[in-house]
This record gives C-alpha cells, structure tokens and sequence, in this order.
C-alpha cells in the first residue's frame, strides 16, 4: 500500500508544521488536497523513491544564466541561449540553471509578478520546453515572497480574490530587533489595504513581500507550481531563499523547524512522483546552520556551499590557504543521496555571511579592501545590533582573480583557471556561472544604468560580438572558455571525482592546497595539487605518498610523474591533477 504510506507520511509533516497554528480545514483534507495537486491518485502506481540513491556522477555539471545573458537581434533570448548552448557547451555542460525566467518587477527575476507563465521578453514555455530536452532543467522556485506588483498583491489589498491571505503581516510595536536580515531596508511595509493600514513583511525589499506558509492555500499554490514546473521539464529545483520561509515574531525568523519540515514535505511528494528530481536549498547563511539543510538525507539533496567562494577567492589573493584548508578538514562527508553544490560564482555577489567564523574580521576587511582595488562594489546589511556590515562583494570572478593583495599582475587567467580546477575537483557538483565561461569583466556600464551592484556581474552579451570574441584566439573569452572546457571534459571521464567520492585533505604547506579523491569502487585515485601563489613552489613527492606499484599521470598535462624524481615543481596558479588510472 505504497499510496497509503504515502498519504500518512505527508500527514506526519503536516502535523509538525501545523502544530500550533489553527487550520480552518482538518489536516485529512489538507493532505488529499496537497496529494491530488500533485497528481498523486490512489488508484495508480507511486514511485517509490529508493533511500542513499545518487541521482548524479561525475559526468554532472550546472551551468548558471539568465535567459538573455547572451541576446541576438529579435530573436526570443531563450533561442539564443540554447543556439549558445549548442555551440559552445555540447560536450562540456549537461544541467543548465536558467535563473527565474517569468514576469517581474525588481531583483533581476527575483520578483516574480506570476509563477505560471514565462516573460515574453524571453521567450515561451515551449522555448524552455526545448532546453529541457537536451539539458537537465534546473528552475527556481521563489518561495519566500513575490512582486508586490503581483495579482496576489493586488488582491490582498482589496481584501478579496485568490492571493488575498497568502502574505504576512506584523506590527511595529513587535521586537523585530533580532530579526535576521540581509537587506538594510526597513523589514515592514506600511500598506493600505481596503481593511485599513498594514505592515506587510518585507524580507528583501519592499517590492518583495514575504509569504505567510501559516496559511495552508501558500503551501497548496506551490505544490502547483512545483506540478506545473516539472511538466515543463524541471530537473532540479532552486528553493531561493528559503531559510526565512516561516516567521514567528520574537524569533530570529530564520530556519526555523518548520521550514525544515516544509522542505521535507516538498521532497516527499516530488520524489514519489520523480524520484530523480533533486533539490537544492539556497541559504546564503553561516556555514554550521547550511549543513542542517541536508537533514538526515530526508531533506535537500544538495547545500550550496556558500563558504566556498570568499575562502577560494581570499586564498587566491593572499597567497595563503590556511583558511581554506581549515574549512575543509572541517567539513563532513556528504552521505548517500545527498551531495554539495560548489560554485565560485554566480548571479550574485560573492557572500560574506557564510565566511563568518571561517574568516577573522581583519581578514574580511583586507578582502574587501583588496576587491574594492579591483573595482568592485561592497553591499552591506544590518547587523544584530544595528551595525552596518559588509553582506556581498559584488564583483565578476575574472576581475575578483586579477591580482593579488599587493595589486593586479600578470597571472590573471591563470589564477582565475587554478580557482576553477580547486572548485571542480573537489567532492560535489560544480555549478559554473556562464560569465565565468565566458571570462566576462566588471560591467560598470550597467551598474550606472541599474543602479544595482549586483549589475557588474550581470552583462548581456550580444552573440555576435560573443562570437567573434570567442573565435579570436587572443581574447581573454576565449583563452578562459578553452581552458576551462579542457579541465571539465578531464573531470567528466574521472570516477574519482564522483560527487560522492572520497575525499582527504593534504597536509601541505600553506603556499601548496592539495586533496585526494578515491573513486567509489576504490580503482582511481586523484590527488589535486594547486600552488595558490604568484611564485614557484616546490613539493616532495614523498609528501603526498604515491603507491610505487601504480603509474602516475597529470591528467591536466598528460605528462608521465616519475617516482625516481625527489621534488614536484609548480609555476604559479598551476594545478595538478595526479592519477593512477588515465580515462581521457
């Protein structure tokens, strides 16, 4: 009675989530409903997910764009990305994160105005639909707010209509002072509504009002959404923001149990209709709180591992991976069906919350010092106690990269590929920014235009220009796009570097940032070897312990390692990756 178990474990979820809130309908009615808007029916067969399954391997990677970051003439944004696609990832990427691609009104996509349809200055659904055949379809559900500019809005503020109780409220007399923000504008939205003034939460920004999940009709649209999604082909969903989705006033409102438990329904019910659909929760929040989004494999299948970038980019500038290395000794193995999602870059800035505790105070301040040199722009947040502190670096990885603490030098391309080679070796599955593919520079033409920070990062190309760009073999765009294909093609044929491989991390010195992956069925082993300074280092082989018996090859070189040699050299930035089995 697979449909039985099914119905009760939904229950279960519900009855935490509910506990203490007044339901008007039983929460029997409530879990049909959530069952039926799934299309999960009691007379037909439920998948029945199997536990510590990998969805994913090393052939695995997510590439990160907007639907128009690469634009031709009249032509739908969205046939121009998958014509990009074709051209110039075919053998490289096989997942693709197009960031939220429907109606908004602010935060680039990020204030959705309606979930059910696709912005036609993109394209259609059947344009995404076309994507999706080809590509793993990586979607966002932004599910913590919507555009105040949105029907539901509208309707709150008449009092009538669908949309009219689905968002929250406070009172300015309520202590909101240890309300985490990301944001310094004020949480509460003073708005009039046909039943008088109201202050509507605001975690983001006053065009992005915050959801109330107290209310069941919340949670039954998004399990529409997330039907209507996968019937267009969605492969893995983004849950943006999630961490703030319930509020409870004189909380920190952020992740709480109940947004716990609400993931953990929402995977329950997708992975009984696809058990192959993953998960992946976006909390740009301090490492430590990240992990427990994993649960207990019973939550999201992958983490972003926000820590990531400000530890990869702070090693890179000072020369020194101390940080780093701490962070990564610290960091527990992804058990079975779960994995993490590296990234260095992204739509976004480059986060310093989740550097909190990894990174000293003196140490985020000669970061950010050094990224304002490179022409970067610091977005700040209010602290616990009303201090503004610095939240994101908003910056392109390639410009991030273009020197060191003591300014930019000639090592820029190759300390931008040593970053990516540290990233796609490492245990998870990478995500690759298109800009970084692309070697795109700071745009501070559309920072003036926007007036946003998180513009220089968000360049629209035009394909032409892309093109001929890309063919001219002295361009930046394409020294970064064939580099860093050569490196993913050699990581796609390693088992070794599984998602879900073992991984050890080497004790060198600080100059020298090494790990070692081991294939699943033991066969393969790598060791991933990167001088992180701008001068030559020199290594013992004894240091990393190669097994005489075993032949020794840089799958990045091809060259052959001799054990008869004492002493490993390493121009600056240079990577190596050491294996005993060669599956190029």
């Amino acid at each position: 009675m697979t449909w039985q178990v099914l119905h009760d474990k939904v229950k279960h979820h519900l009855e935490y989530i509910y506990a203490d809130v007044p339901l008007e309908h039983s929460l029997e009615s409530l879990t049909m409903s959530l069952m039926e808007t799934m299309g999960i029916k009691p007379d037909e067969d439920v998948s029945l997910p199997q536990s510590h399954s990998n969805y994913w391997d090393e052939e695995d990677i997510i590439m990160i764009t907007y639907g128009d970051s690469v634009i031709d003439g009249d032509e739908r944004p969205l046939v121009t990305l998958n014509r990009f696609l074709n051209r110039y990832s075919k053998n490289t990427i096989n997942n693709v994160h197009i960031l939220p691609f429907f109606p908004y009104s602010s935060d680039d996509g990020f204030s959705v105005i309606d979930y059910s349809s696709v912005n036609e200055a993109l394209g259609s659904w059947d344009d995404i639909e076309a994507i999706a055949k080809d590509y793993g379809l990586m979607t966002d559900l932004v599910i913590n707010h919507c555009s105040a500019r949105s029907v539901w809005f509208d309707n709150f503020i008449k009092g009538e209509g669908p949309g009219s109780d689905f968002f929250f409220t406070g009172d300015p007399a309520d202590d909101l002072s240890i309300v985490t923000r990301p944001r310094v504008s004020p949480l509460l939205r003073e708005t009039e509504t046909k039943d008088g003034t109201k202050h509507v939460w605001c975690t983001f920004s006053h065009d992005q009002v915050d959801f109330d999940f107290r209310n069941p009709k919340v949670l039954l649209t998004f399990i529409d959404i997330i039907r209507l999604y996968i019937d267009k082909g969605a492969k893995i969903f983004r849950l943006d923001a999630v961490a703030f989705l319930w509020k409870i006033v004189g909380t920190n409102c952020i992740n709480l149990p109940q947004t716990h438990e609400v993931i953990r329904l929402i995977r329950t019910l997708i992975e009984h209709v696809d058990p192959t659909i993953i998960i992946i929760t976006e909390t740009n929040i301090p490492n430590r709180e990240n992990l427990t989004y994993f649960g207990n494999a019973n939550e999201a299948h992958a983490i972003y591992n926000f820590s990531l970038p400000p530890l990869l980019v702070n090693t890179l500038v000072t020369g020194n991976c101390k940080y780093l290395k701490s962070w990564m000794m610290s960091m527990p193995p992804a058990q079975n069906g779960t994995a993490y999602f590296n990234f260095i870059a992204s739509h976004d800035g480059i986060g310093l919350r989740p550097a909190e505790g990894l990174l000293d105070d003196e140490e985020i301040s000669e970061l950010v010092h050094t990224m304002q040199n490179f022409g970067g722009k610091i977005s700040w947040r209010a602290s616990d106690h009303g201090q503004q502190k610095p939240y994101e670096i908003n910056i392109t990885l390639f410009d991030a990269l273009q020197g060191t603490t003591k300014g930019p030098d000639k090592w820029q391309i190759d300390r931008f590929i040593c970053a990516h080679a540290i990233m796609l070796g490492m245990e998870g599955i990478p995500g690759i920014y298109i800009h970084s593919l692309l070697g795109t520079s700071n745009d501070y033409e559309k920072v003036a235009n926007t007036g946003q920070n998180r513009s220089i990062n968000r360049r629209r190309w035009d394909f032409k220009e892309l093109e001929a760009l890309l063919d001219s073999p002295y361009s930046q765009h394409h020294k970064v796009l064939t580099r860093l294909s050569q490196l993913i093609r050699i990581r796609k044929a390693q088992p070794a570097f599984h998602p879900n491989a073992t991984q050890f991390t080497l004790q060198l010195n600080e100059n020298i940032f090494g790990y070692w992956r081991q294939s699943l069925d033991r066969k393969q082993s790598i060791f991933c070897i990167s001088n992180v300074s701008d001068e030559e280092q020199t290594i013992l082989l004894s240091d990393i312990n190669l097994i005489g018996t075993d032949n020794w090859i840089d799958l990045v070189t091809r060259q052959q390692i001799a054990l008869s040699d004492a002493f490993l050299q390493l121009n600056p930035y240079q990577v190596l990756w050491i294996s005993n089995q060669d599956f190029e």
